[in-house]
């Protein structure tokens, strides 16, 4: 499937299993899978969608798909030991889904010997699509995409149990909008400083992770280092430029 094929998989998904259920989701359509971590029938059906799409198309292909994964977490290895995969996320920010807020989005990565080849993000609800193929740049609904440096944005965290933690003279850590498949693109725009992630799963990141860095704009690890798709431990600093990153990592508590 060629990039724009997929970014057409991902919006007529949403067209088809996510839309009709925003803002008119049933208490039986939506379940925890862990306390506070929401699933909803729509994460389900679009992550079916999908995978079927990307095995149709790929069939030697590892797909994890988030959902897929938390019924067999065997998955995971298997993604990170294959050559060829794609990651899913049907619904980024089920939370804010659930409570109605426009700020979620559909997810897919492919990664091909251990490298992040192409993302993107399907924003339903504000219909911005960004797209990035591996040294061909990214892009915000067919334009070229740039982050923007030197905002005077605060710093922001998806972990809230690290909001108002001190950065130093950077200052204190603000919340993110809750959804890699947003925050990214805030980010990307000079709506932040810099994000702090506590976590790396391939699936919130790695679409997010590729379009950053084609649009200029720097990712790595807690300690300092590059983002490796296969590693899937760890926290994780974006930030538009260089300096930046090694500022929070310099900052970060030990």
């Amino acid at each position: 499937m060629d990039t724009t094929a997929v970014l057409t998989l991902l919006q007529d998904v949403a067209a088809e299993v996510i839309n009709p259920r925003f803002r008119a989701l049933s208490d039986e359509q939506v379940s925890e899978k862990n306390p506070g971590d929401l699933v909803t029938v729509a994460d389900h059906e679009s992550e079916a969608l999908i995978t079927a799409a990307l095995l149709a198309a790929y069939p030697d292909a590892v797909v994890l798909g988030e959902e897929a994964m938390a019924a067999d977490p065997s998955l995971l290895d298997r993604f990170a030991a294959a050559e060829h995969g794609f990651t899913v996320d049907p619904v980024d920010g089920t939370k804010n889904f659930v409570h109605g807020s426009p700020d979620h989005a559909v997810m897919v990565a492919e990664v091909i010997g251990g490298e992040v080849t192409r993302g993107w993000i399907w924003q339903p609800q504000h219909e911005r699509s960004y797209v990035a193929e591996r040294g061909a740049g990214a892009w915000l609904d067919g334009e070229r995409l740039d982050v923007t440096t030197g905002s005077a944005a605060p710093y922001r965290t998806a972990r809230r149990q690290w909001v108002g933690r001190d950065l130093g003279t950077l200052g204190t850590l603000e919340l993110t909008w809750a959804c890699c498949g947003v925050d990214y693109p805030h980010l990307i725009a000079g709506d932040a400083a810099a994000l702090v992630y506590s976590r790396s799963m391939p699936w919130d990141h790695l679409p997010g992770a590729l379009i950053l860095s084609e649009a200029g704009g720097v990712i790595g690890r807690h300690d300092g280092g590059p983002l490796e798709p296969r590693r899937l431990e760890g926290g994780i600093v974006a930030a538009p430029d260089q300096g930046t990153f090694d500022a929070v990592v310099a900052a970060l508590p030990v």
